[in-house]
Parts: structure tokens; C-alpha cells; sequence
């Protein structure tokens, strides 16, 4: 736990007022307490992880359920109106802007995103469903993106349309 909250706070650049890693270190301690056995000793830990959420919830206007799977150097850019479900996959560096949605299609069926790596996610983007968005990949704002997303790929629109990214010619490439 403490190895994911100093990379946490370096990812946010090593300041307290970066509402993201106050988000971030509720959700290491809430993962971390379920590591704690016997469950009569995790109990307590359960309940002050269950208080700490609901305030930072209300104060930070942030969902993230310890039940969700964050990889390492995740950044929230910007803070309210984030939402993600608790089966949710976020792979390695990714970051998330405000208002985003992670979560189910429908109520009462199961099935959340899994999200690659270096994956940007706009401010207002919903992504829904069990859909999969594969690495290298860039979410407009306001996106709603309810099918699959392929790596090195852009989503943009209502729904989301899909745009391969160019690759880059090398530097001094001669024909």
C-alpha cells in the first residue's frame, strides 16, 4: 500500500492539493484493508474505510470503489462528478478528467469497462458496458463510448466513432 501512495503523490506531483491523490489514497487503504485477516481484525479498518469514503465522496465528489482494479500512476486531472464502478480495469497510466463515467450499461447487468494503458479519458466521457479500450488510446470529452476501442485509437462523438491514430514518420526518414 504505502509503495502505491508514494507513487501516487509523485504522480501528482508531490502536492497535497491535488484533489486526485486524496481520491487515490482512500482507494489504497480501502484495497488494502482486504488483505487483513482474520475478518474480526479487518472490521474496524472496514468501517473507517466505509467513513473516510462516504466524506470524500461528499467533499471530493469522486467515486472510485475499492472493488475497482487501478493501475499504477493513474492521475484525476480534475475533480466532481466522477463516477466509476466497482468492477471496473484501468490499466497503467491513465489519466481522468471530471465527469467522467466508468460503469454499467444497464442496471442489474454486470460488465464494466476494461481500460488499457496511457489511456486519456476527456472531461464528461461515459464509458459503458463490458466493453474493452485498448492501449495508446485518447477519449474525447463529452464521448460516449459503448463498444470496443482499439489500441492506438482515438473515440470521439455520440455515440463514439472510432479514428485510428497516424503514426509518425521518424525523424529524418527519406524516401
Amino acid at each position: 500500500m504505502f509503495e502505491n501512495i508514494r507513487e501516487d503523490w509523485r504522480t501528482h506531483n508531490c502536492q497535497w492539493s491535488r484533489h486526485g491523490f486524496w481520491v487515490l489514497l482512500v482507494y489504497r487503504f480501502g484495497r488494502w484493508r482486504y488483505g487483513i485477516h482474520p475478518r474480526p481484525l479487518r472490521l474496524p479498518f472496514s468501517f473507517l474505510y466505509k467513513l473516510i469514503k462516504f466524506f470524500s465522496e461528499m467533499i471530493l465528489g469522486a467515486e472510485l470503489p475499492c472493488e475497482a482494479i487501478v493501475g499504477k500512476r493513474f492521475v484525476i486531472e480534475h475533480i466532481g462528478g466522477i463516477v466509476v464502478s466497482g468492477d471496473a480495469v484501468f490499466g497503467d497510466d491513465c489519466v481522468m478528467r471530471n465527469g467522467v463515467t466508468v460503469g454499467l450499461r444497464n442496471r442489474g447487468v454486470r460488465g464494466s469497462p476494461r481500460i488499457g494503458n496511457r489511456v486519456d479519458i476527456g472531461a464528461g466521457a461515459k464509458l459503458l458496458g463490458p466493453i474493452v479500450i485498448g492501449d495508446d488510446v485518447a477519449i474525447g470529452a463529452n464521448a460516449v463510448v459503448i463498444s470496443d476501442v482499439p489500441s492506438n485509437s482515438i473515440a470521439v462523438g455520440i455515440p463514439a466513432r472510432v479514428i485510428p491514430r497516424k503514426v509518425s514518420e521518424p525523424a529524418g526518414a527519406v524516401d
